[in-house]
């Protein structure tokens, strides 16, 4: 095994074993899926997490990445568990996802109300997922 993936499958057990020490008891590392990858991280339905152990950061493209293994899931979110140079812990690492992404959670925990748009027409809860 190369010593980046050594490093990758390091970083994936211990997002899930934070994951797990704080309340996600289901959390396991999931195997590669080739072509029809669905993420590096299962047992939080409906959640896609991408894991990043790279010294270079490539923001567009992991998105990019973890938003495709999102759609081949059939999740409703997705994001990029990255490490961050210097921290140990997946609690002091970098999660990064898109604005809509946030803005799904936001609606979720009751942080913003329904959208201008969906105020006016009927509510249809996963358009703005299936839009993407």
């Amino acid at each position: 095994m190369s010593v980046s993936k050594r490093r990758g499958t390091a970083w994936e057990s211990a997002i899930v074993d934070y994951l797990r020490e704080h309340g996600a008891p289901h959390a396991e590392r999931r195997a590669l899926g080739g072509a029809r990858d669905r993420g590096d991280v299962a047992g939080l339905p409906g959640v896609v997490i991408e894991a990043k152990a790279a010294a270079k950061v490539e923001l567009g493209a992991w998105l990019a990445e973890a938003e495709a293994e999102r759609r081949n899931d059939g999740a409703d979110l997705a994001v990029v568990w990255h490490k961050r140079r210097g921290k140990g812990s997946p609690g002091d690492a970098y999660v990064t996802m898109d604005g809509a992404t946030l803005v799904h959670l936001l609606r979720a925990a009751g942080y913003v109300g329904t959208p201008r748009s969906e105020a006016i027409a009927a509510p249809d809860p996963g358009a703005e997922r299936r839009a993407s």
